[in-house]
């Protein structure tokens, strides 16, 4: 059944009060799909609904909820429905809710986890946003490499109800350092009296607590992995990255550079739950500094007046010229962010990936240059010169352009800037002025102003 369709049954259900028919429904829904028809619904709405989901799914069903609904809820429940909840949740979906909420909520709900959960929670907490160890679990299976397979078996039997997930299962020692992984089939295959130690991988890939959780999703990209482990300084295994976490993170980082290349400060909410007074903040410092920085234009074109004073015909070729400037450098920038982004350049290529972009841009436009020739001799029926002034500037700016749009971002990842910082905006304003000075250069040699 689609989406559309359950929300309209579940609010049909939920003003006629047909509860025992909403029960069965939401029994045979899918937990994400529960929380989106929540998160479409008025917050009275919502909380009659939560209210009757099956004790097994709330937890889940809480999860996915966005982090408004979320402290509406929360607000409301009792201190044995808080904990039924939050003893429920994997302990990284614990500690993402409770990084939203206010801090006396955190308190109340703390205080009514059970202890091996608040131990867990607090442990992310205290780890930096972004940082590997912020969105890890620390629930997984973790196994000796003295044990045989049936003893091991034993082991995911007891804990693995518990565990994030019980496909890979991580061998350590006696410190807790990491030593090794085992597949769930080779136990399953092998025989039961096989040791451990001699079936366990010992190449194992792991990530750092205080990594960037931007490193640990192109690892388990990298390697296809479904999890990795995450361990301290001295190697000691403290939990695990699955790759649901992985889709989040390059969900919200592709969400980010977005923002930041069309001049936006990045936001955590959705579009429609962030605030008017909220949107604008974002909005307008950028606004305001490329305004600023636009006044650059007017002054070279106002400094160029007598010119077009008396070669009118040359302002009608500005926006083209501009546009197509920016068009340019935005191709570049987008292509170089996106390398940077997946590790596919550095800094070290800067030269190649210039000479590159030359050629490309060189090709790119003697060609827009050689059609807008024949449009302006045989459509506008423009003088030669003029053609040629417009033709030969517009060859330049792509080029000019193309180069910017590259070495912008490169320049500013290599200073610890973000590159989507450097992408459409910035890049067009610095094309637009540089067109400029080259159009009426270009203009003031080939055409007589006195």
């Amino acid at each position: 059944m689609e989406e559309k369709n359950y929300q309209e049954i579940v609010r049909n259900l939920l003003e006629t009060r047909q509860y025992t028919k909403l029960r069965e429904l939401i029994a045979d829904m899918q937990e994400v799909d529960v929380a989106l028809v929540m998160g479409e619904m008025k917050d009275e709405d919502s909380l009659k609904l939560f209210r009757l989901l099956p004790k097994d799914m709330a937890a889940e069903v809480f999860a996915n909820l966005e982090s408004d609904d979320q402290q509406y809820i929360i607000r409301f429940l009792s201190d044995r429905e808080t904990s039924n909840i939050v003893n429920n949740l994997y302990a990284d979906d614990a500690a993402d809710f409770l990084e939203e909420m206010p801090a006396n909520v955190v308190k109340r709900i703390l205080a009514h986890a059970n202890p091996e959960t608040r131990k867990d929670i607090n442990q992310l907490l205290q780890y930096p946003d972004d940082s590997s160890g912020s969105i890890m679990t620390v629930e997984y299976v973790d196994l000796k490499k003295d044990m045989t397979i049936g003893q091991a078996i034993e082991r995911i039997r007891r804990i693995g109800l518990d565990s994030e997930t019980v496909n890979i299962c991580y061998v350590l020692d006696a410190r807790r350092v990491l030593v090794g992984t085992v597949d769930l089939r080779y136990l399953l295959i092998l025989s039961e009296d096989s040791i451990i130690g001699d079936i366990m991988n010992d190449n194992v890939i792991s990530i750092g607590t205080m990594d960037d959780q931007e490193e640990a999703a192109r690892k388990i990209q990298k390697y296809d992995f479904t999890a990795m482990p995450v361990v301290d300084n001295e190697n000691r295994m403290v939990g695990i990255i699955t790759v649901d976490d992985v889709v989040d993170i390059l969900e919200q980082e592709a969400t980010e550079d977005i923002e930041k290349m069309a001049a936006i400060v990045p936001s955590d909410k959705p579009y429609l739950k962030t605030g008017i007074f909220a949107t604008y903040k974002k909005r307008m410092p950028w606004l305001l500094l490329l305004m600023i920085s636009a006044t650059f234009t007017g002054a070279i074109i106002t400094s160029f007046e007598n010119a077009l004073a008396k070669y009118v015909v040359l302002t009608a070729y500005i926006p083209m010229l501009m546009d197509t400037g920016g068009n340019a450098g935005s191709q570049a920038s987008v292509s170089i962010i996106r390398g940077l982004s997946l590790d596919e350049i550095e800094f070290k290529d800067l030269f190649k990936t210039v000479w590159k972009e030359i050629r490309v841009a060189a090709m790119c436009g003697a060609t827009l240059a050689l059609t807008n020739f024949a449009k302006l001799l045989l459509f506008d029926k423009i003088g030669l010169s003029i053609a040629l002034i417009v033709c030969t500037t517009l060859f330049l700016v792509v080029i000019i352009a193309k180069c910017v749009g590259c070495i912008l971002p490169m320049l500013s990842e290599k200073i610890g800037l973000d590159p989507a910082v450097m992408a459409s905006p910035m890049i067009t304003t610095i094309v637009d002025a540089i067109s400029l000075l080259a159009y009426f250069t270009i203009a003031t040699h080939l055409l007589d102003f006195s």
